[in-house]
């Protein structure tokens, strides 16, 4: 069983994307991507893939205490670096310390700065905004009405929020899998460019994030725990509850992943008498929230969910500077690709510079997902799944929600999983033997034709090819 993340993989996922962004350039040189691009993408592959071999190696030395303490230090160094440095990035290129067409971040502070000079009125905010957007607004509101200059302690707060989130996926692992996995899970988490980049962002997914780790990695101590209490069995749930105010669908799918362990989990890891209790729990949890403001989002979305993917897709394929081809995809062409989509943006897109800013962390997810898809395998195969069901009902869940929205294809909206998806991807690493090493090529291989392919796809549905 490997404790560490081996040289012969990280090497040749670097190598692979030097090689990928080389002959993109040559074969499509007139939308060769901007060098800053070609930049930022090579810092965030060989920083995760250097650096996981070097700490996943050097860290199996630690006690559990003094990694946990290694891992947040290390963790919150990294994002504080990127805070600061986004800020004055930003502030350069755009003129203000905001992303590139940063509307919703714009309509995220512009909100909180109003309602943090007016009454503030929590009910209020969710009547007029909606359930799904309101969470992230009162916390901005919160911060607002406490610091005057918010927006860069806003950002310094993610940093504390995502290297907490380290912390706490390491423990989720360990408690599934084993103390390497989660030594390696907490490095990948640590260095995933995908996590460290939201947090230089006025964006709510680092807090969203956030929250569903902390969610997830308290059911899974309540199932797991031989004895329990009200807070115990209040904490996961009070944090489900606070997903709907983030995102309606997360909410609904941390509820359905603990009822799912709930049902499905093995007896030796929880009780009948504890599965009657903890099902009544989300039973009376679940009548809460029916026949509110919730509750009828939740049906609008489900009642919208066939219309949504198509009515984007084609959204995208007709408004100015969109890809004609978009309106053929579809919940049929996502769903067996959602482990590893989305593909790097390699060539020049200009209206896409957030979408190349971060391409080297989208390919280091598709790099990943090899490992994700062998782990998942593995457990299918070893009939280990009713051990694990609490992660493989969320994990599985949300992505194929969004494998059938319009939303598949966007980096964004992966984010709830990925930490996730590093638990299942450092498993994988830690039962591969030399035949997974085979298959590993013929995985690179694959990818390659991917990243080509899709830089075609996205010149000629733009008839620049």
């Amino acid at each position: 069983m490997l404790n560490y993340f081996p040289k012969f993989f990280t090497n040749k996922a670097i190598a692979l994307y030097v090689g990928a962004l080389v002959l993109v350039s040559v074969v499509f040189f007139k939308r060769i991507l901007p060098f800053q691009w070609m930049l930022f993408g090579l810092v965030e592959v060989i920083g995760f893939f250097y650096f996981s071999n070097l700490f996943t190696r050097k860290w199996t030395r630690y006690t559990p205490k003094a990694y946990e303490k290694k891992l947040f230090r290390t963790s919150l160094s990294i994002r504080m670096v990127w805070v600061v440095f986004s800020y004055l990035f930003y502030l350069y290129m755009t003129g203000t310390p905001f992303e590139f067409g940063s509307a919703d971040a714009f309509f995220y502070n512009s909100k909180a700065d109003s309602f943090s000079h007016s009454t503030f009125n929590i009910p209020d905010i969710v009547q007029q905004l909606g359930a799904s957007d309101s969470g992230y607004i009162i916390y901005l509101t919160i911060i607002k009405k406490i610091i005057p200059n918010d927006i860069i302690i806003t950002r310094l707060l993610k940093a504390v929020l995502s290297s907490i989130t380290c912390v706490f996926i390491y423990r989720l692992a360990r408690r599934n899998f084993g103390e390497e996995v989660g030594r390696m899970s907490g490095v990948f988490c640590m260095l995933l460019p995908n996590l460290i980049y939201y947090t230089g962002l006025h964006l709510k997914e680092t807090e969203m994030v956030f929250l569903t780790v902390w969610c997830l990695e308290r059911s899974d101590f309540v199932l797991r725990e031989k004895k329990y209490n009200f807070i115990n069995i209040a904490i996961p749930l009070a944090l489900a509850g606070s997903l709907f105010f983030f995102r309606t669908i997360l909410g609904a799918t941390a509820l359905f992943a603990f009822f799912t362990a709930i049902i499905f989990s093995s007896t030796r890891i929880l009780g009948m008498g504890k599965r009657v209790l903890l099902a009544i729990w989300i039973f009376v949890t679940v009548g809460y929230f029916v026949g509110g403001r919730i509750d009828a989002e939740m049906q609008a979305l489900w009642a919208q969910k066939d219309t949504n993917q198509q009515n984007s897709m084609e959204w995208r394929s007709v408004r100015e500077n969109g890809n004609k081809f978009a309106k053929y995809a579809s919940g049929v062409v996502f769903a067996p690709m959602i482990f590893v989509i989305p593909l790097p943006t390699m060539i020049n897109i200009t209206t896409q510079p957030n979408i190349m800013l971060i391409n080297g962390g989208n390919y280091v997810k598709n790099v990943m997902a090899f490992f994700v898809i062998f782990a998942v395998s593995w457990i299918i195969r070893k009939r280990k799944w009713r051990e694990f069901t609490l992660l493989g009902a969320f994990t599985l869940g949300y992505l194929l929600t969004i494998a059938v929205t319009g939303f598949a294809q966007s980096e964004r909206f992966h984010q709830p999983t990925l930490s996730f998806l590093m638990i299942f991807a450092a498993f994988g690493i830690s039962q591969a033997t030399n035949k997974q090493k085979k298959y590993f090529r013929w995985w690179l291989v694959f990818l390659f034709v991917c990243l080509i392919g899709w830089s075609w796809f996205k010149l000629a549905g733009r008839d620049v090819v």
